[in-house]
């Protein structure tokens, strides 16, 4: 159905167009040794906000060093890095009201560090112990946390983004001044459920937030590969969607297009893309090598960007930030997380029970059967479940 609030151009030759006059500008405020652009402004942004999101950036960066390093040796099976991207994962974040839910892709751990999920929280996901949230169900790095307001990760691919126009639809009928920001790749933009959600949003008016992580590649896939337009940001314009393209590794510059994204999701109920262009230093995740796919200077161009680097140069220019203050800085954090994954490693797995005891308010016969199976199966093979035999005595 056309419009009816604006009437449509007739012409009466064929005109085909596809889109190229449309030139999305890209959004920066801070070159990279941490001086601003001619005529740029900075956001407000105190001291203490300021270092409370350096300090989230060094410390997911650290812990994804650590924590790569604990998977090639062993004894974590799987890990997906965060590095090159906090900037824009860090940023978006701080621009939030905390009341604000966070839907992640899998690569926003920044998101919970700068909402204050301590390291033992996250170690306990990751070694799937007692004191994990999820009960040791979900892969490592799949976290939520409801208290902070971060909806658990689900490894299928894109479907949180539907989700969150749903969550924000939710919100707009609450009328509490609440939005939703989901957190997905380029790769996840070809995705089905992307258009559905952008144009569910558009049409109902909610307050969500799509911010697109335009890394490169979508594993191994480059970018050019993926879509012939201009990138991820045009498509907002086939819903009527405000839209802004941002230099993913500019912490000030996420820090103030996500604020004012929230503003015309809170206060008008328009959803917003945002489209940040960074780069995944890492390999996709510890089971990729990224050698096969892009080259060594590929990755250099980009580390010369690092988006950390930046925000240290801008703090250091302002008196905020030393030499001396970095060096304490990595070396509390690596003791801290090195200190807190031997902890984690140690506490025992949940109790065998707790995989049925919270599907159905009361456990059904047929789950109570299952049970004694697992249970049996484990007595028969004690050597190939040593953290759990001890809990699977008695019984059927």
């Amino acid at each position: 159905m056309v419009s009816k609030t604006k009437k449509p151009k007739v012409v009466h030759k064929p005109a085909f167009t596809d889109g190229a006059e449309f030139s999305i500008p890209t959004f920066q405020l801070l070159k990279q040794d941490g001086t601003l652009h001619k005529g740029a402004k900075a956001p407000d942004l105190e001291k203490d906000q300021a270092l409370r999101i350096y300090r989230a950036m060094v410390f997911t960066r650290v812990m994804d060093e650590r924590m790569l390093a604990a998977q090639r040796q062993g004894r974590l099976s799987f890990y997906m890095q965060c590095t090159g991207e906090e900037a824009a994962v860090i940023g978006s974040t701080a621009a939030l009201d905390d009341a604000d839910m966070i839907m992640a892709q899998y690569r926003e751990q920044g998101a919970l560090v700068y909402r204050g999920f301590t390291t033992d929280e996250f170690m306990n996901q990751m070694f799937g112990n007692e004191d994990d949230y999820g009960k040791g169900r979900q892969m490592p790095i799949h976290y939520g946390s409801s208290k902070l307001n971060y909806m658990t990760i689900s490894s299928p691919l894109a479907t949180q983004i539907p989700q969150a126009t749903g969550y924000a639809y939710g919100q707009k009928l609450a009328g509490e001044g609440h939005c939703t920001i989901v957190y997905f790749g380029e790769g996840a933009a070809s995705e089905g459920d992307f258009h559905a959600a952008l144009n569910m949003a558009a049409v109902h008016r909610v307050p969500v937030i799509f911010l697109c992580r335009n890394n490169g590649y979508a594993i191994s896939t480059p970018a050019a590969e993926q879509f012939a337009a201009d990138g991820v940001a045009p498509r907002a314009y086939g819903y009527k969607m405000d839209v802004i393209r941002v230099d993913g590794n500019d912490i000030l510059a996420m820090l103030e297009a996500t604020r004012q994204a929230r503003r015309l999701a809170v206060e008008d109920n328009r959803p917003v893309l945002i489209e940040a262009m960074s780069y995944r230093l890492a390999a996709h995740s510890s089971s990729d090598d990224p050698s096969g796919y892009r080259s060594k200077d590929e990755e250099q161009v980009w580390r010369d960007k690092d988006p950390i680097l930046r925000m240290k140069a801008w703090l250091q220019a302002a008196d905020w930030w030393s030499d001396e203050d970095e060096k304490e800085l990595q070396d509390s954090y690596r003791r801290e997380v090195l200190e807190t994954m031997k902890r984690a490693q140690k506490r025992s797995p949940p109790p065998l029970d707790s995989l049925v005891s919270d599907v159905y308010d009361e456990v059904t016969p047929e789950l109570a059967r299952q049970l004694d199976n697992v249970k049996a199966h484990i007595r028969k093979y004690p050597d190939a479940y040593p953290k759990t035999a001890g809990q699977a005595k008695g019984g059927a």
